[in-house]
This record gives C-alpha cells, sequence and structure tokens, in this order.
C-alpha cells in the first residue's frame, strides 16, 4: 500500500511539474516580451503595466507594474458602459419629448410654445442612420405637430437641457481636445453628437490657403476662423480646431492634403441644444408652418404640457457598441452622464463618478490606485491599475450582462479600433478588446477564449513613451500575442 501511495504521489508530483513547467514556458515568453520592451531606449522614462487573469480559475496568470497607476484613456469607456448594462439594460431606450402649452384656436393657431424636453440621447440628430439625421428628425416631430392639428405657432420653440447641468466639458479636459468632435461633450439636449463637418478644399499649391466649401449641417450658427493650409500629398487629417462650447466661434488650424477635395473635418458643435432648437424652427418655417419667436432656453418648465410625441433612441446596447467598438466619447459621457441622473437627480460628471465608485463597491472590488473623474477617458486625472482592470474583468464575468458587454468590445482582425490588431490570430481564438489613446498613452484590456472555452482577461498599458503612439502600439501588439498565445497551447 505504502508503494502504491509513494508512485501515486510521483506521477502527481511529475503531472504537476508538467503543468507547471507548461505555465511557465508560456508565462516565461509573454515574461520576455515585457522585458525586451521595458529595456528600449523609448521607455527610459516610462511607465509599462501589465497584468493577465484567468476568468475560470480567478487567479492570477502574469503581473509586470500591475499595481502602478497609470493613465487608462478610453479603457475608461469600459466602466461607464458596464454600469450601463447594470442599470439600464440592454433595451433601454434614451427619450426626447416635444410638447407644448397654452391652446389651439379653431384656425389651428397655437397660443402657446412648443417644448423640446432633452433626455440625455446621444444619437439625437445623428448622421449615422437614416432615421436620426436631422431632417429625418425633424419630420417626425413636424408630423407630430400636424397631428395635432397646429398650423401656426404664435410663439416660439424652448429647448429643456436640465437633464445634465450646464457644464458640457469636464474641468480637466485639455484645450486642444474641446474644439475636436471627440472633445464635444455632451447636453441634456444632444444634437448631431454635438459636432458639425467643415468641408475643405486645398490650395493651387502647398502652403498656400484651403477654403472652406461647405459646412453641415447647414444654418448652424458659427463664426470660422479659417488659418488651415494646404499640406502635402496625403499627409492626411491635421486640421485642429480650437473653441470652447458657450461660444460659437471655432478657428482652425493646420493642414489638408493637396490631393483631396472637399476634405471632411469634424468640430465640435456651438451650443447643441440652442442649434437643435433654432434648425427645428427654421424646418418648420420651411414646411410652411409659421413660428412667430425666436428660439430660446426653457428655465422654468411649465406644470401643465401637452406631449405630442415621446421620440426614443435606438437601444443602450446599439449605444454601448459604438461607445466601446468605436471608442466614441461622446456616447460615453451621455451614457455617465445619465447614469449619475438615474443615481443622483442629476446628469453631472461628479454624479456620473460617484455611481461608477458605488458600482465597484457593489462589486466588492478594491480600488487603491485607482481614480475615474468622467466617463470617456478624456481627462488627464483619471487613473487605474491593470490588475485593478482584470479584477473588474473576473467579476464582471459573474454577471447576467457579461456576455452583452463581451460584445460591446471590438473584435480583434475584424472591427473597430483593433480591425488591424492580431490579424493573423488562430480561427479557434477570439479577442475582444477596448483600446486607449491620448497623447503619450497607449492602453488595451480585453478578453480572450478559445474553442475549449478557456478564458483570459488582460490588461496592457504604456505611459509616457518617448515614440509615436503607432509605433507604441506596435511594440504592445507583440505582448498581447504572447498574452493570447496562453491559450493556444
Amino acid at each position: 500500500m505504502m508503494k502504491f501511495f509513494s508512485k501515486l504521489s510521483l506521477f502527481l508530483l511529475f503531472q504537476f511539474s508538467l503543468v507547471s513547467f507548461v505555465v511557465a514556458q508560456n508565462t516565461s515568453a509573454l515574461g520576455k516580451a515585457v522585458s525586451d520592451l521595458s529595456k528600449e531606449e523609448v521607455m527610459k522614462h516610462a511607465t509599462l503595466s501589465v497584468c493577465v487573469y484567468n476568468l475560470d480559475k480567478k487567479t492570477l496568470v502574469y503581473s509586470y507594474n500591475s499595481q502602478r497607476s497609470v493613465v487608462p484613456a478610453s479603457l475608461t469607456k469600459m466602466f461607464t458602459t458596464a454600469l450601463g448594462f447594470e442599470k439600464l439594460g440592454r433595451d433601454f431606450r434614451f427619450r426626447t419629448t416635444l410638447a407644448y402649452d397654452g391652446e389651439i384656436d379653431r384656425g389651428g393657431t397655437l397660443r402657446g410654445n412648443l417644448y423640446i424636453i432633452g433626455g440625455g440621447d446621444p444619437l439625437l440628430g445623428s448622421y449615422r442612420y437614416r432615421q436620426t439625421v436631422p431632417d429625418s428628425l425633424f419630420a417626425a416631430w413636424h408630423k407630430a405637430v400636424v397631428s395635432a392639428g397646429i398650423k401656426a405657432v404664435d410663439g416660439r420653440v424652448y429647448y429643456d437641457a436640465s437633464i445634465f447641468d450646464n457644464h458640457p466639458i469636464h474641468d480637466n479636459w485639455q484645450w486642444g481636445d474641446i474644439g475636436n468632435y471627440y472633445g464635444a461633450g455632451v447636453c441634456g439636449l444632444n444634437f448631431h453628437e454635438n459636432m458639425f463637418f467643415i468641408h475643405f478644399n486645398p490650395g493651387s499649391k502647398v502652403g498656400y490657403p484651403a477654403t472652406v466649401s461647405r459646412i453641415e449641417p447647414k444654418g448652424t450658427t458659427l463664426h470660422l476662423v479659417n488659418e488651415v493650409t494646404t499640406g502635402a500629398a496625403k499627409s492626411g487629417d491635421q486640421v485642429v480646431v480650437y473653441g470652447d462650447p458657450g461660444s460659437t466661434i471655432r478657428v482652425c488650424s493646420g493642414t489638408m492634403p493637396i490631393d483631396a477635395r472637399n476634405f471632411s473635418v469634424r468640430a465640435s458643435l456651438p451650443k447643441p441644444p440652442q442649434a437643435c432648437a433654432d434648425l427645428f424652427t427654421a424646418y418648420l418655417r420651411q414646411h410652411k408652418l409659421p413660428v412667430s419667436g425666436a428660439a430660446t432656453e426653457s428655465l422654468k418648465r411649465p406644470s401643465k404640457l401637452v406631449t405630442l410625441l415621446d421620440y426614443t433612441s435606438p437601444t443602450y446596447y446599439v449605444i454601448a457598441q459604438y461607445a466601446n467598438i468605436t471608442s466614441n466619447n461622446i456616447y460615453a459621457e451621455a451614457i455617465h452622464r445619465y447614469l449619475g441622473y438615474n443615481a443622483h437627480g442629476l446628469g453631472s460628471s461628479a454624479n456620473g463618478a460617484k455611481a461608477v465608485s458605488d458600482y465597484f463597491r457593489r462589486l466588492r472590488l478594491e480600488t487603491s490606485g485607482v481614480n475615474l473623474e468622467d466617463g470617456s477617458g478624456l481627462s488627464v486625472r483619471n487613473r487605474i491599475t491593470t490588475d485593478f482592470v482584470c479584477r473588474f474583468l473576473s467579476e464582471l464575468s459573474k454577471t447576467s450582462y457579461f456576455d452583452d458587454f463581451a460584445r460591446s468590445l471590438a473584435l480583434a482582425g475584424e472591427n473597430g479600433t483593433v480591425k488591424n490588431m492580431l490579424t493573423g490570430l488562430p480561427s479557434n481564438v477570439k479577442v475582444r478588446m477596448k483600446t486607449g489613446s491620448m497623447t503619450g498613452v497607449r492602453s488595451y484590456a480585453g478578453l480572450v477564449a478559445n474553442s475549449k472555452g478557456e478564458r483570459l482577461c488582460f490588461a496592457v498599458v504604456a505611459n509616457d513613451f518617448d515614440c509615436t503612439g503607432s509605433q507604441m502600439r506596435t511594440k504592445l501588439e507583440k505582448i498581447i500575442i504572447k498574452i493570447v498565445a496562453l491559450t493556444t497551447e
């Protein structure tokens, strides 16, 4: 009997040693890739942080500087959208209400006003869908007005954006971001994704001024200062737009390529709620429904309003997909503010951040080294640790909405911000990722699964490196490939 147990013990020891060898071999390859990058000259003043967890065993697989606080950039959207799945659900829709006060006389004149009451919908008037573009939106609203028997408005169009506070951008966003479309911020009444298109034509030679050919949406109140010049062929979009949310002035500088015409640049739209009300007023007038007054903000909503239409957004699932797959800041910020409204009665960055902190507590996550101030990742004061990201994803994997969240992440080699990454993956391995980028920051986090059902989660972040962002992306991709290899052997 003793000989049997001795042989069994030796067998188990051999098996354990074999498993340990395989794991060590795999993590050794990963460790070498991390070590090689950390020794490069471009990382002399930088921070590199890597963490990998096994989702099924809930165990740490690999760690390098994983307790170091780092800037996450758009990895922040993962926390925002995950909370949205928990609190709002995949089928939630944002709602914008069109209503009126006063009375409609026998001739069909409304002796009162129309009201657009915002619900935070980030897709209201968006150019992405046929049914959400301004003409489609206004046609639906116009139909609701006419159906109520209104032929004229002896009053004006008021907008109410009070579901969110009146600070569309976060205090810690950078001046160089907020004039561009990705730094537009959010309002209780968003419109056209709070951005507008500027189309440029080049000058006849490199260095010559570029000219503005058109602006969309038409009729938007803007004062454009054009300092854009003509750049070399195939030089891409080098245009930067400056301007603050409360001003209609936008200053455009930089270059556009000489080999392009009607070159499109996106910029932040001044005062989106006002733009929405102005353009709807113009639409009604163009369709022979007179409105006597100018559109303006409703400072106090009347106690008695008659609803004409509750206009709803696409589902939350669709919006969360756009937020994560294309890394859309406006969508993420709208979700963040709405979560703040849902939890604390007013949509603000501070209330959104409180809702996220409460979420972490419900998941029983230890949050030292973590500070998240906005919903999109534009704030330079955001901090996470890669260990926290993996612990978060590990806890998330236990929830009923995890599959919906996972499908909201971009699929490597197929779509979104990772369409051109990990293109040579084995057919039985799928990687879903969220990416993050800003000056001096490249970050990646996500989920790896193979056909056997084995699952890992990971986070890889580099801050303050001395090379271009695209160069760092290539370097970090080599590390991610080694992480993926842990599920292929």
